[in-house]
């Protein structure tokens, strides 16, 4: 008799990613709710915590647009077997499935996902740039992330805690105006689960 050699199995190691969401279009929380329930349900992707929601004006290439829809942003903290380029892809899906139309950068949009970071990875590419390179300038994106994660860290740039402080104190770059101008309107039912 011949001993059988079980196949070696390859486990899916899996990844801590944050994802920032923003919607100034149709109904924000109904289309940011769904977008979690899709990425949620994402082969390899596994949602561990949603932010409170955030309130902000548009920021448009040439600054603050008080004019336009206000976005509902925050962040989704995940753990994924997907590469950085996979991930981005079903960012990208779930987006066009809610109605995104790239016509205009930083336009009003019904579904914004945007890969800040994932693990300690630095990834410049053509299509992918890790850790985000504007994230460290962003009140709303540091804000949600560090209600969900009081020692989170942006890979390159330090604390998000010492981040977000500097942008509230001036010394940022082009932050979406300061407290003032973000308002918590509810949280996510997503905490843990699979996706």
């Amino acid at each position: 008799m011949t001993p059988v050699t079980p196949k070696p199995q390859r486990f899916r190691t899996f990844e801590p990613a944050v994802v920032a969401f923003g919607s100034n279009l149709g109904d924000r929380e109904a289309t940011v709710r769904a977008a979690i329930d899709d990425l949620a349900a994402t082969p390899g992707v596994r949602v561990d915590a949603v932010s409170p929601y955030l309130e902000t004006a548009a920021l448009r290439l040439d600054g603050v647009d008080e004019d336009a829809p206000r976005y509902l942003n925050g962040v989704v903290l995940i753990s994924t077997a997907l590469d950085p380029h996979a991930l981005l892809d079903e960012l990208n899906r779930i987006e066009d499935a809610h109605g995104r139309v790239r016509t205009e950068r930083w336009g009003d949009r019904t579904l914004d996902l945007d890969l800040i970071a994932m693990g300690g990875r630095h990834i410049a590419d053509d299509r992918l740039v890790l850790p985000h390179p504007r994230a460290a300038e962003r009140e709303f994106v540091l804000a949600p992330w560090l209600a969900v994660d009081p020692d989170a860290e942006l890979p390159g740039a330090g604390r998000v805690d010492a981040l977000l402080a500097r942008l509230r104190d001036g010394h940022g770059g082009e932050a979406t105006g300061g407290a003032s101008d973000t308002a918590t309107t509810g949280t996510a039912d997503h905490e843990g689960g699979a996706s």
